[in-house]
């Protein structure tokens, strides 16, 4: 990033859903090696073997580090705007101000329009997003068009129209 950052977000998944969904895995698979691995009874009707039990356990631990460390971050500078899905992304990907036909912030339906969170859509349609339904709409000039998520959507809009890049809609 070679300019200054006029808007910094960064957003985490807060779906408390697949919180108690993954919190409540760790916690089953954590029972069931202690029961079985360290105490010696038998976990379930059909148990798996104590190293299948422990293989299990490490990659469901390992999955909720995974989502833990999931996070959008957007830079807005003067010379365009920067995202990066950590830690699927690891460089920001840059969308410069000379190839964005119109810029602007909306509402939209996630799981209607793009199937649910996370990097959606491919080429010619795509979105970045972790949570709520607002979001810095870019249309670029080759008509491909990028959704990115933001919980910041009034400070987003103004910065937008602080640099001249707001559209009206």
């Amino acid at each position: 990033m070679s300019k200054k950052v006029a808007f910094s977000e960064k957003q985490r998944f807060k779906k408390y859903w697949v919180w108690l969904i993954l919190f409540g895995l760790n916690g089953l698979f954590i029972f069931g090696l202690i029961k079985q691995v360290i105490l010696g009874y038998q976990f379930g009707d059909k148990p798996m073997s104590n190293m299948g039990l422990i293989v299990v356990t490490i990659l469901a631990l390992l999955l909720s580090v995974l989502f833990f460390n999931f996070r959008l971050e957007t830079n807005i500078t003067t010379d365009g705007i920067y995202v990066r899905f950590f830690p699927f992304q690891l460089k920001f990907k840059f969308y410069s101000w000379k190839k964005i036909d119109q810029s602007f912030v909306r509402e939209y339906h996630p799981i209607a329009e793009f199937g649910g969170w996370g990097i959606r859509g491919f080429s010619k349609n795509r979105a970045f997003n972790v949570s709520g339904n607002k979001g810095i709409q870019l249309i670029m000039q080759d008509g491909s068009k990028i959704l990115i998520g933001t919980n910041k959507a009034d400070e987003a809009k103004e910065i937008l129209k602080q640099l001249g890049h707001l559209t009206a809609t």
